[in-house]
């Protein structure tokens, strides 16, 4: 692939553990300098004992990884795909080190986010950031390819999910179509995008995603609402909360929900914990019918929208997206979008 002028591609990912041993060390590596108490980890590893210990990002991941490699393949691209995780392994050091060894110099870094603002987009930047520190002065070059929140392919797949998840609950008139993201602290979303753009870019980018999906899906009406929220109750994120949105669709004469998790790539664990277990649960507790959209990792377009992202980086070609939103997250070895772009969270003390 060398009229593209890189030799890999880095796909970036937050991480999960595979077995009960694994899952405190895990959870300890996400939270690190958060001061997050330890029985606040301790509760939130039940929910990985849930499954057993196991998270199915990884396995998600690798899936998504084959797929791509294919679509790859099937293209006559001849460029091989490295997995490397924020969190757990195979961390993104080691990944990088690998790929040091194997004389790549240059490679695109796909990062497992659609979206723009910290966790979603420049927390990537800081992990292209240690890992290439770690590896030192081999250390390939990183370009990391632009938010895909807007793309025809991801809406699209998007847009299907609800179709069939209205038609699997017979299409009630009393369905409700409900978006979901992963809920963020509202200060931080005031601090996504660049100083003097107003902010909020990841909470306008959700509410664009949902429009875009609703609007091909043919759903006229439609909420946007949150999930995951962490921290201290004093501390504001976005709301309402999935859960809680429930009980007011329900008090307003819903009989169903489509519930679409817009927000994530993938049935990682938050999606499987926080929708098809508390979420599902509620809605039963109401006598509502419940059925929950999957994610666009197991969609063949979403090998395609991958692929087509390498390619339109490399061609320099107009980027395929349904919004006028701005294109952003495209930049070169953990530089940020803009000085100052979504600024890092102030951590609290422990």
């Amino acid at each position: 692939m060398s009229e593209l002028s890189y030799d890999a591609v880095l796909w970036l990912s937050f991480g999960g553990p595979e077995g009960p041993d694994e899952v405190l060390p895990f959870l300890e590596n996400v939270t690190r300098g958060r001061g997050v108490p330890r029985a606040r980890l301790a509760e939130v590893a039940e929910h990985y004992h849930h499954f057993g210990g196991v998270s199915p990002i990884n396995r998600l991941n690798l899936e998504a990884i084959a797929a791509v490699r294919k679509e790859l393949e099937g293209q006559g691209l001849d460029l091989p795909v490295y997995f490397g995780n924020r969190n757990w392994h195979p961390l993104v050091e080691d990944t990088l080190a690998e790929m040091a060894g194997a004389g790549v110099r240059r490679a695109l870094v796909f990062p497992t986010s659609a979206y723009g603002g910290y966790s979603a987009c420049r927390q990537y930047d800081e992990d292209i950031v240690r890992a290439r520190a770690a590896v030192g002065e081999n250390a390939p070059e990183l370009t990391k390819l632009r938010q895909f929140f807007d793309h025809p392919l991801f809406v699209s797949a998007f847009a299907d999910g609800v179709r069939a998840a209205h038609a699997a609950l017979g299409s009630p008139e009393g369905a409700r179509t409900i978006f979901v993201a992963h809920s963020i602290p509202d200060s931080a979303d005031v601090a996504a995008g660049p100083p003097g753009s107003g902010g909020r870019r990841y909470s306008r980018q959700i509410a664009e995603a949902a429009r875009l999906v609703a609007a091909e899906a043919g759903v006229a009406d439609y909420d946007v609402v949150w999930q995951s929220r962490s921290g201290p109750p004093t501390m504001p994120w976005l709301e309402p909360d999935i859960v809680d949105h429930l009980g007011a669709v329900h008090a307003q004469g819903a009989t169903s929900v489509v519930v679409c998790p817009v927000g994530f790539v993938s049935d990682h664990l938050e999606v499987v914990w926080d929708l098809d277990n508390e979420a599902a649960e509620r809605a039963a507790e109401l006598g509502m019918g419940f059925a929950r959209v999957p994610t666009p990792n197991g969609d063949p377009r979403f090998a395609q929208l991958v692929v087509e992202l390498v390619r339109e980086h490399c061609s320099g070609a107009p980027p395929r997206a349904l919004s006028d939103f701005p294109t952003a997250g495209c930049t070169v070895n953990g530089a940020p979008c803009a000085i100052g772009c979504c600024e890092p969270p102030k951590r609290r003390a422990p």
